[in-house]
């Protein structure tokens, strides 16, 4: 698969602090992507739904309501090709409860740069550096 997508790239940001879920959408939708956002998982897989699809869901781990690995799951039900980058400043109790991340999952420690976000982000969807992680090197 190439870097390049005919159809939108659409970015499901979630995070239950507003500072971050406005830095993280900032810089995805700076860089080209479509990008939704929720302050919950309910909200979450709400805004989901009116989606035509969703390819990456960035998400917080620790929220209340829902967990951030319980949104990805419940997301992947729908969408069994999401690819999921948690956002924590808690790995370790990320790791406590999900031993692995599985196939098409990473983390990324908060706070977190511009450039670190949207490497991860091209690392999930394409396997590789996109150009919009590249430019901001």
């Amino acid at each position: 698969m190439t870097g390049t997508w005919r159809q939108p790239v659409w970015a499901l940001v979630v995070d239950d602090e507003e500072s971050v879920r406005r830095f993280v959408e900032r810089a995805l939708r700076e860089a080209g992507y479509q990008t939704a956002v929720a302050s919950d998982g309910p909200e979450a897989i709400e805004v989901a739904s009116t989606l035509k699809g969703v390819n990456i869901l960035v998400t917080d781990v620790v929220m209340p309501k829902m967990t951030g690995d319980e949104l990805a799951r419940r997301l992947r039900q729908a969408e069994s090709g999401l690819k999921v980058l948690y956002l924590t400043g808690f790995s370790d109790r990320l790791f406590k409860e999900k031993v692995t991340l599985w196939q098409d999952e990473a983390f990324l420690d908060k706070p977190c740069s511009v450039k670190g976000l949207l490497e991860a982000v091209s690392l999930l969807l394409f396997g590789h550096l996109g150009p919009e992680a590249r430019a901001t090197s």
